[in-house]
Protein backbone atom coordinates (compact mmCIF):
# COMPACT_ATOMS: atom_id res chain seq x y z
CA UNK A 1 0.00 0.00 0.00
CA UNK A 2 0.72 3.74 -0.58
CA UNK A 3 1.36 5.92 2.51
CA UNK A 4 -0.07 9.09 2.25
CA UNK A 5 3.33 10.36 2.99
CA UNK A 6 4.58 8.87 -0.38
CA UNK A 7 1.39 9.70 -2.29
CA UNK A 8 1.65 13.57 -1.48
CA UNK A 9 5.56 13.25 -2.71
CA UNK A 10 4.75 10.93 -5.46
CA UNK A 11 2.20 13.58 -6.35
CA UNK A 12 4.22 16.97 -6.00
CA UNK A 13 7.55 15.04 -7.65
CA UNK A 14 4.54 14.88 -11.10
CA UNK A 15 3.94 18.23 -10.37
CA UNK A 16 7.18 19.66 -10.56
CA UNK A 17 9.04 17.45 -13.00
CA UNK A 18 5.69 17.28 -15.45
CA UNK A 19 4.07 14.08 -16.88
CA UNK A 20 6.05 11.78 -18.72
CA UNK A 21 6.93 8.20 -19.20
CA UNK A 22 10.33 9.38 -18.22
CA UNK A 23 8.90 11.26 -15.02
CA UNK A 24 6.80 7.86 -14.28
CA UNK A 25 10.46 6.10 -15.28
CA UNK A 26 11.65 8.30 -12.20
CA UNK A 27 9.16 7.23 -9.81
CA UNK A 28 9.58 3.59 -10.78
CA UNK A 29 12.63 3.47 -9.42
CA UNK A 30 12.08 5.64 -6.40
CA UNK A 31 9.16 3.81 -5.54
CA UNK A 32 9.81 0.56 -6.88
CA UNK A 33 6.37 -1.32 -4.81
CA UNK A 34 4.33 1.00 -6.48
CA UNK A 35 2.80 0.26 -9.82
CA UNK A 36 2.32 3.78 -11.99
CA UNK A 37 0.61 4.21 -15.05
CA UNK A 38 0.43 6.53 -17.44
CA UNK A 39 -2.83 7.09 -19.77
CA UNK A 40 -5.11 9.55 -21.69
CA UNK A 41 -7.64 10.49 -19.37
CA UNK A 42 -11.08 9.80 -21.83
CA UNK A 43 -9.35 6.15 -21.29
CA UNK A 44 -10.58 6.00 -17.47
CA UNK A 45 -14.36 5.37 -17.18
CA UNK A 46 -14.23 5.98 -13.27
CA UNK A 47 -16.66 8.30 -11.85
CA UNK A 48 -13.88 10.56 -10.07
CA UNK A 49 -10.17 11.34 -9.62
CA UNK A 50 -8.50 11.06 -6.68
CA UNK A 51 -6.54 14.50 -7.77
CA UNK A 52 -7.76 16.61 -10.85
CA UNK A 53 -5.01 19.16 -12.34
CA UNK A 54 -4.58 21.05 -15.57
CA UNK A 55 -2.80 18.63 -17.38
CA UNK A 56 -3.52 15.57 -15.84
CA UNK A 57 -5.90 13.57 -13.33
CA UNK A 58 -4.34 11.11 -10.94
CA UNK A 59 -6.95 7.52 -10.10
CA UNK A 60 -5.65 5.26 -7.29
CA UNK A 61 -5.89 1.55 -8.04
CA UNK A 62 -6.57 -1.31 -5.29
CA UNK A 63 -4.52 -4.65 -6.49
CA UNK A 64 -5.14 -6.84 -3.21
CA UNK A 65 -8.10 -9.06 -5.50
CA UNK A 66 -7.22 -11.14 -8.48
CA UNK A 67 -8.28 -7.81 -10.61
CA UNK A 68 -6.81 -4.69 -10.01
CA UNK A 69 -9.68 -1.66 -9.75
CA UNK A 70 -9.96 1.68 -9.11
CA UNK A 71 -10.40 2.86 -5.95
CA UNK A 72 -10.93 6.13 -4.09
CA UNK A 73 -9.68 4.89 -0.89
CA UNK A 74 -5.72 6.22 -0.51
CA UNK A 75 -5.46 3.89 1.99
CA UNK A 76 -5.48 0.55 0.00
CA UNK A 77 -3.51 1.84 -3.33
CA UNK A 78 -0.85 0.12 -4.30
CA UNK A 79 -0.67 2.06 -7.58
CA UNK A 80 -1.43 5.08 -9.59
CA UNK A 81 -2.88 6.36 -13.01
CA UNK A 82 -1.59 9.28 -14.33
CA UNK A 83 -4.42 10.12 -17.23
CA UNK A 84 -3.45 13.13 -19.10
CA UNK A 85 -6.15 15.49 -19.93
CA UNK A 86 -6.25 17.73 -23.58
CA UNK A 87 -8.06 20.86 -23.45
CA UNK A 88 -10.56 20.29 -26.52
CA UNK A 89 -10.09 22.97 -29.31
CA UNK A 90 -13.00 25.81 -29.92
CA UNK A 91 -14.62 25.18 -33.07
Amino acid sequence: MINRHSLQAILDYVDQKGLSEQTLTELRGQFPDCHFTYCMDDDVIYSKAYAETEGYNVYLVDSRAHCSTLTADADVASGIVFAEVVAEEAA
